[in-house]
């Protein structure tokens, strides 16, 4: 039988906060679903390649203070080049990551404690194929891990959710939650450094583990840790095929419309000006 504090997890007491916020860009995957011939991390959305509108939104944000870049082999140097010719000052390295996001994830972790981050750091893991990730996302989940150890951004599901289970060669349904109580995970998903290291550290030996996600590590391995919700939007887009880019393209258009490419620049010299502002101070 479970015990009241696993059915209604107790809140963390609060945390530090002047640690150092660490933002963790994934742009490892090969994309098969999407084109073999041209990776979707340097495909062009709204004249933007994807993983830069990614690392932008962190680089813009005065509240993160490094930002560590994970890809695969293929697309590495590009993407150096990019963070260098768009002056991405936040950017403290490029790494090559591993054959599943897991892998990468790790990959990631382990260079942030080889270059001696604490435990208390606040590690946000985004999939840079999610480049229109809004400040409100970014921001509630660094002020988030003031009281929790691990946050997730999320919508509401607008469609009821079953849940199944195998008979046969056929699926049936074993439960349907209740709507209120069922969200659509994105990303960034946040985490105290220690947190998601421990998580890890348990799951790695489970034969079993293939998480799809890094909040379900810790929602698996580390049941006591409660892991908030931080709003997120529609527009926080996956861009996982061709069929998405068509929607990816409106979406673009609508953040930098009746703006000229003039006005877009002043605009990103201003958030990046306000964002060393902050940083001095």
């Amino acid at each position: 039988m479970q015990s009241a504090q696993s059915v209604h997890p107790k809140q963390s007491a609060p945390l530090p906060t002047d640690v150092p916020v660490v933002a963790v860009v994934l742009a490892a995957g090969f994309g098969t679903r999407f084109d073999p011939d041209n990776p979707k991390q340097l495909v062009s959305v709204g004249g933007k390649e994807i993983v830069l509108w990614s690392i932008e939104a962190f680089e813009h944000n005065p509240l993160v203070s490094d930002i560590i870049v994970v890809v695969n082999p293929r697309v590495h140097e590009q993407v150096e080049s990019l963070i260098v010719n768009n002056g991405m000052s936040k950017v403290r390295m490029v790494i090559e990551g591993g054959a599943e996001r897991s892998d990468s994830t790790q990959i990631a972790l382990q260079t942030l404690a080889d270059a001696g981050i604490p435990d208390d750091a606040k590690v946000l893991i985004h999939d840079a194929v999610r480049p229109f990730v809004e400040q409100s996302a970014i921001r509630g989940c660094i002020e988030t891990l003031n009281q929790f150890r691990a946050a997730t951004v999320a919508v509401p599901s607008t469609d009821t959710v079953l849940l199944t289970q195998d008979l046969g060669d056929r699926k049936i349904i074993s439960s349907v939650p209740e709507r209120p109580d069922t969200f659509r995970a994105q990303t960034p998903q946040a985490f105290r450094f220690s947190t998601i290291r421990e998580a890890y550290a348990k799951a790695v030996g489970d034969p079993d583990f293939h998480p799809t996600d890094d909040t379900r590590v810790v929602v698996d391995y580390l049941p006591g840790t409660p892991v908030a919700i931080v709003a997120g939007a529609d527009t926080n887009l996956k861009i996982t095929t061709l069929a998405d880019i068509p929607v990816a393209e409106n979406i673009a258009a609508n953040l930098t419309q009746g703006m000229s490419k003039e006005e877009a620049r002043a605009r990103m010299h201003a958030m990046l000006s306000g964002a060393l502002d902050q940083m001095r101070r």
